[in-house]
């Protein structure tokens, strides 16, 4: 509550305060106090959770059909021979995230091979890390992307020697659980641990399952901060329900003018290094007093900065949008899988990512009267993911899927979903936004 919304103080407060000899500083303490206990008690996240149906499971490693068996093959293949990093360091692999979404959007056997043929062309071989990692000092090396390969191994040792290749508990005790737990650094690296570990768990598969804690723990950084230390959730100068409100009040800041040059997820760090207390106004700006709710609407506008940033005719979708709609995607499938007491606070790191990226890539205005329509209908938009001139673009296929689990999820009785994905199916001609 601003100090221009505090309530005017009683007169018979005031009078009977004056009448017991209270002081003057006593009195001020009043609104103050009923003020910060107002913000406390409404934002006490860890007690709310988010109450959703599991998405469903695809079991490919018991699965008899050629279909499934391919799919596991081509995991294994992925894990054995490919580094979850590569290009110095520099990209994260999306093989696992393309095969399961093609899958599940109905590719044959022979397409995922061709998938897994031209996805890893530019894939690079596991190289040694600089030494092991040992559950004594496997917090020591968290950030380090060189220790890529020493993070699947512990982690696959503890799989096999404590928990008896249940991956999940693995990620029970490295993830979910500790002082600051890994949960709260999953959008580090642009989000892509998120979307591995939301994989893993959809496809129920260990190897993505081991990927996704070494690229949790590589990919750690400094944004894990403002989840695990509570000074940071604070009172903003406005507050609302509405995501795509504050989207707006983001692009109309003038504040923001002039600070950054170009696009380009670089220009992330900068931001919280230089103007840490503007983003995280903006931030803590949403109220999630109906989680699931706000978590929907959250989902909507995903959709609407990947779809509706672009301007007609240009064909060109912006690549770290579309970041943004897969990572609410993976958000999406953890939430009936994580402890309860994460549910908000991981939606609201995934706020965090979506603020830094909108801004990073210069705020583009978010045109609400672009107006589509749905055409055509789902089977299209997965003939299109698997047959299309762009079943082969990783980030294409994952948008159209995030798109249609959205509209599953929350019924979709308007086709928003759908327009948005059938729009995007035929409008895409590549990405944009690198700077």
């Amino acid at each position: 509550m601003r100090k221009s919304q505090l309530p005017p103080r009683s007169e018979h407060f005031q009078n009977s305060c004056e009448f017991s000899n209270m002081s003057a500083p006593m009195i001020a303490w009043v609104p103050l106090v009923n003020r910060v206990h107002k913000y406390l008690t409404t934002s006490n996240y860890s007690a709310q959770s988010i109450d959703l149906e599991h998405v469903e499971i695809y079991d490919v490693e018991t699965a008899p059909e050629k279909r499934p068996r391919t799919l596991k093959h081509l995991l294994k293949a992925n894990h054995i021979n490919h580094s979850i990093l590569y290009h110095s360091l520099q990209y994260h692999n999306h093989l696992p995230h393309i095969l399961g979404s093609a899958y599940i959007l109905g590719a044959t056997a022979q397409q995922l091979h061709h998938i897994y043929d031209n996805e890893s062309q530019e894939l690079e071989e596991w190289e040694d890390s600089p030494a092991e990692i040992t559950d004594t000092d496997w917090r020591e090396f968290l950030g380090d992307k060189k220790y890529q390969r020493a993070y699947v191994d512990f982690y696959e040792d503890e799989l096999a020697l404590k928990y008896d290749y249940d991956w999940t508990r693995v990620a029970e005790e490295y993830i979910f659980s500790g002082k600051q737990p890994l949960i709260n650094g999953l959008i580090g690296g642009l989000g892509h641990p998120l979307i591995h570990l939301g994989y893993a768990y959809e496809m129920s598969s260990r190897e993505i399952g081991m990927e996704a804690l070494a690229m949790g723990s590589t990919a750690y950084n400094y944004l894990h901060k403002y989840l695990d230390e509570p000074a940071y959730t604070r009172e903003s100068t406005y507050r609302t329900t509405f995501p795509l409100e504050i989207l707006h009040r983001i692009h109309s800041d003038n504040r923001f003018d002039g600070v950054l040059k170009e696009k380009g997820s670089d220009n992330i760090e900068l931001l919280f290094q230089q103007h840490e207390d503007l983003v995280l106004e903006h931030w803590n700006a949403w109220t999630l007093s109906d989680p699931k709710k706000q978590f929907e609407d959250s989902q909507e506008a995903a959709v609407a900065l990947l779809v509706k940033t672009v301007k007609p005719g240009t064909h060109a979708y912006d690549f770290f949008m579309a970041h943004i709609l897969t990572t609410s995607h993976a958000v999406r499938v953890l939430l009936p899988v994580v402890p309860k007491k994460f549910h908000v606070s991981l939606v609201r790191q995934w706020w965090l990512l979506t603020i830094a990226v909108y801004i990073a890539q210069l705020r583009p205005e978010i045109d609400e009267d672009i107006e589509v329509q749905p055409s055509k209908q789902w089977n299209y938009v997965d003939d299109m993911a698997v047959n299309g001139p762009w079943a082969t673009d990783s980030h294409y296929v994952k948008a159209l899927r995030a798109m249609k689990q959205a509209a599953f999820t929350w019924g979709d009785v308007h086709e928003h979903y759908l327009a948005a994905a059938v729009h995007f199916a035929d409008d895409f001609k590549g990405w944009t936004g690198f700077g």
